[in-house]
């Protein structure tokens, strides 16, 4: 089996998953030239995708709907297939193990499927060990086959930053590996075809799992610094992205600010990295603490806002607090692990009437996850808080003019409550408003 196969039309290439990952993957192949089954488990998701209608909004409904990948929730599909990248999911249960059911069950799906002579690549994120001490034995149990004789695997993990338009599949460098020095090259020479910024080959696929747990723990961690001193500024009554903003200034600073951590990879990835450290006798004491900290900031700014509430002489119970953006990070509708789902619990718990605004989230979605309707900038007035969360470029261009129609007008200050210090020169400084970030 070779690359040129899938060139020439005589192989394809299927892709396990289709959500922020496996779906700009399955549509960057085919816009090669290659032929692509897409596969995913969600009919929901595999009709809107059939529809031309992009969920993720990672490459847009005209994209999706102009793309030749073969759509399907049919897993004999994937028989068809020489090349399989399996890019589920992988979360953490509730005690913040990892939750290994989602690829186990897709290593199940494209065991049953497989032929001889196929390749299978695992981009999902694992602790060092993973691909070849469980993904393995699951895919030579379902098909009957032997790796590395039979059929062939490697690991390149997903560096796909979900809302970003500017570091995409084709121009971040692929890490990929394999059982073997032919298998490596086989799997390198593949994603060749997608990756114009190259790839880097690991010398095993232990080191290539490591890579991706590490980058997003080293993030993690810069990030969990930064709140650490966004808690202890605010004791001293000193503004931390006016600090930040000094610091920076210098030619080595790191430019990192403090924020909410969700989503499925920084907020997830250094769990497994603990998991598998603490496997070995080792307890884990720099990552578990930035992960500790992060953890903490949902339950922080809630206070800041209960506080900033009875800094205005207003009632807790019953005050309008209006969150504008809810998803995990800006620019994206994904609410997976979304910090401030923490937040509105927080909120509530006090008996606050809390409201949600997001331009790109699904309202159902919301609804199922937050337990509260989705509204429009347009629904919303006589706010007594506005806590800019997640914010979309739609909500960067909002003018004071408009932020200023969502309020109460008869309440002596308005409340502005930020995650990322966004709208900060507009109104720390404004007399008419109580200005709290991190």
């Amino acid at each position: 089996m070779s690359v040129q196969q899938l060139i020439d039309n005589k192989a394809k290439v299927a892709v396990i998953g289709l959500g922020y990952v496996g779906m700009p993957l399955a549509v960057g192949f085919s816009a090669k030239g290659i032929a692509v089954i897409g596969y995913d488990l969600n009919e929901t998701r595999i009709a809107a995708y059939q529809a031309g209608i992009d969920m993720t909004n990672e490459v847009g409904n005209e994209v999706i709907a102009a793309t030749t990948v073969e759509f399907t929730a049919d897993e004999s599909k994937l028989q068809e297939a020489m090349f399989h990248i399996i890019a589920v999911p992988t979360p953490v249960n509730q005690d913040k193990t990892p939750n290994l059911y989602p690829v186990e069950s897709a290593s199940r799906t494209v065991g049953r499927q497989l032929k001889k002579g196929s390749y299978v690549v695992y981009e999902s994120t694992v602790y060092p060990g993973v691909t070849e001490e469980v993904c393995i034995p699951l895919l030579e149990e379902a098909s009957g086959l032997i790796c590395g004789k039979d059929f062939f695997v490697g690991y390149s993990p997903e560096r796909i930053n979900p809302g970003d338009q500017e570091h995409r599949l084709e121009n971040i460098v692929k890490i990929v590996s394999g059982t073997d020095a032919a298998t490596l090259e086989t799997i390198a020479n593949l994603y060749e075809i997608v990756v114009e910024a190259g790839v880097h080959r690991a010398s095993s696929i232990k080191v290539a799992e490591a890579a991706k747990v590490v980058e997003n723990s080293q993030r993690d961690i810069n990030i969990a610094f930064m709140n650490e001193l966004s808690k202890v500024f605010d004791r001293m009554g000193v503004n931390t992205f006016e600090v930040v903003e000094a610091m920076n200034t210098k030619w080595n600073a790191l430019g990192f600010y403090p924020g909410l951590v969700g989503g499925h990879c920084i907020g997830v990835d250094p769990y497994y990295f603990i998991y598998e450290a603490e496997k070995l006798g080792y307890h884990s004491q720099i990552v578990l603490a930035g992960r500790q900290i992060n953890d903490s900031m949902s339950e922080f700014v809630s206070e800041n806002i209960i506080k900033k509430i009875i800094e205005a002489n207003l009632l807790v119970k019953g005050a309008k607090v209006v969150i504008l953006g809810v998803t995990f990070k800006p620019n994206t509708p994904d609410i997976r692990n979304s910090k401030i789902y923490e937040i509105v619990q927080g909120l509530l718990s006090y008996g606050v009437d809390v409201q949600l605004c997001d331009a790109l989230a699904n309202g159902a979605d919301v609804q199922e996850m937050y337990g509260l309707p989705l509204q429009t900038i347009a629904d919303i007035k006589d706010a007594d808080c506005v806590v800019m969360g997640s914010v979309h470029d739609e909500y960067q261009k909002l003018t004071p003019e408009i932020i200023d129609t969502l309020y109460k007008q008869t309440n002596e200050q308005k409340i502005m409550i930020e995650m990322q210090s966004r709208f900060y020169n507009e109104y720390h400084a404004n007399a008419d408003y109580l200005y709290w970030s991190l």
